[in-house]
């Protein structure tokens, strides 16, 4: 296997599109997936409910040129969150990460960038070995597991889980350089890149120095894949000062029958900050019952800096006191059109909470529904089999 594939797949989150078949020599083929769901956001705190009509969506597209021993892929994507999200992003109890108007989110989902994907790689294929070369204005180092929206195990969820940023909030960096080689379904990837997050600005690019480093091991065999990372992240948070270090692994398993298929996923990261560490444990699936049934399930273990989280100037240094959070998701959807192109459905799912002494004051019994209609398609181009993206 061409690490192109390695990089794309499992051991690499950073290629974000459909996987096109291979192409004929010299030859140009492409092919776009794009995924959207469109619905009612609604969440129960103690303090306060809220509730927001929303969708969250992306497309993404890749082209690949064979020629020879030489692979050249280009990958793009782009989502209309900036547009079909509040400024503020998506009410979430208990979520954590980014900014809005130079304040800590709490509670919400940030939008992701208008541009989520803009990069290049080229492979030199060998006799046992691929060597791989890439770079990108916008695109993934090797940090953790491929991003919740391509993973097969979250494809009918339209929630972030509560462990983005724990896992796999690098996957759209604006500004990367990354290598790997890769032999056996197995493969090892770095990466240097921009370790600061966007800003709150969503359609633009917050390019900058690439200041901070990655290292992955991974591996694609069969149904199974997994990886292995770590990274060392300068001044990731734009309200703090200091450089963190985060730490993730990730098993996959995926089987695809004639109708029916069974996607899970179960990973663990760890963000080493000035401040403490905190931890987060994921597992999360998605069972296709039936041609047209899918039920989805996703339960998360993570450790929040909600009470002390803001502005840190250079030498204020103390620990933050974590609040281990808990929440388990059930979901269902159901496909009315099933087509060559692509699904529409609608679903609903319920998220029900495990809320830490610290914060029961204020939270009480939280509890987050979502209904929705899910947009599914994909194409390629003539001679070339789009495919959903394969982790």
């Amino acid at each position: 296997m061409a690490l192109t594939a390695l990089l794309v797949r499992p051991a690499g989150a950073e290629a974000q599109a459909p996987d096109p078949s291979p192409p004929h020599a010299g030859a140009w083929t492409w092919a776009v997936d794009a995924n959207a769901f469109g619905g009612y956001n609604y969440q129960r705190r103690g303090f306060t409910d809220f509730d927001a009509w929303e969708s969250q969506n992306w497309i993404m597209g890749m082209a690949t040129r064979q020629s020879g021993a030489w692979t050249t892929t280009g990958t793009a994507g782009l989502t209309l969150e900036p547009f079909t999200l509040h400024a503020l992003g998506s009410p979430q109890a208990f979520q954590t990460g980014e900014t809005y108007r130079n304040a800590p989110l709490i509670d919400y989902q940030h939008p992701h960038d208008l541009i989520m994907t803009l990069a290049l790689d080229t492979t030199r294929a060998f006799e046992r070995v691929s060597v791989t070369l890439g770079a990108g204005l916008v695109g993934a180092p090797p940090i953790g597991p491929p991003p919740f929206m391509h993973r097969a195990s979250a494809a009918e969820n339209p929630q972030a889980p509560l462990s983005h940023h724990h896992l796999d909030s690098t996957h759209a960096t604006q500004g990367l350089v990354r290598a790997g080689v890769a032999a056996r379904g197995v493969s090892l990837t770095g990466g240097v890149f921009h370790g600061r997050e966007p800003d709150e600005h969503r359609t633009d690019l917050d390019l900058g120095r690439l200041d901070s480093y990655a290292v992955r091991i991974g591996y694609d065999l069969g149904r199974w894949s997994g990886q292995v990372s770590n990274a060392w992240l300068t001044r990731p948070e734009r309200l703090s000062t200091y450089d963190a270090s985060r730490r993730t692994a990730s098993m996959s398993y995926e089987w695809r029958g004639a109708v029916r298929s069974l996607a899970w996923t179960a990973t663990v990261g760890q963000n080493r900050e000035v401040h403490g560490n905190l931890e987060a444990y994921l597992f999360e699936s998605v069972w296709r019952a039936s041609a047209k049934n899918a039920f989805y399930v996703r339960a998360e273990q993570v450790a929040k800096d909600i009470l002390d989280a803001g502005f840190h100037p250079v030498g204020v240094g103390h620990r933050h006191r974590p609040s281990n959070v808990g929440a388990l998701t059930g979901g269902y959807v159901r496909d009315l059109v099933v087509g060559r192109l692509g699904r529409i459905g609608l679903g609903a799912d319920v998220t029900v909470y495990r809320v830490p002494t610290n914060l029961q004051e204020a939270y009480g019994a939280p509890l987050s529904v979502h209904s929705f209609v899910r947009v599914r398609g994909r194409v390629a181009a003539p001679g070339a089999t789009a495919h959903a993206p394969h982790h």
